[in-house]
């Protein structure tokens, strides 16, 4: 386990959203990337939660925005080292990033961003 403040890793999300391409985080429409304490569920460690892009119709204005969440502890309970936590970080911050663009996670797995 790693400990980490939460400045800290709000930081390593940050520096994660960073690597994303502008071209596709222009793309992104209406969504909110949380950092949380805790998964509604064990080893869950982020979690899309909204209409994907691929998904959206007319009907779909005026909706609240889509959120991603990343949690913090949940995270750095599964690592050993602050290296292993930006690692993590940048793979679940693009995993869901990838779901708010319709990419499934069978998808992400073949592609390696399990």
């Amino acid at each position: 386990m790693v400990e980490l403040t939460r400045t800290r890793f709000e930081e390593l999300v940050s520096d994660a959203l960073d690597t994303i391409p502008p071209e596709l985080t222009r793309m992104m429409d209406n969504v909110v990337i949380t950092v949380s304490e805790d998964p509604p569920d064990p080893g869950l460690l982020g979690l899309y939660v909204g209409i994907p892009l691929t998904e959206r119709g007319e009907g779909y204005a005026g909706a609240l925005p889509d959120q991603i969440f990343i949690y913090w502890r949940e995270i750095c309970a599964c690592c050993d080292t602050e290296d292993q936590v930006v690692d993590e970080v940048r793979i679940t911050v693009i995993h869901e990033i990838a779901h708010h663009f319709g990419i499934g996670d069978q998808r992400l797995h073949d592609l390696g961003w399990g």
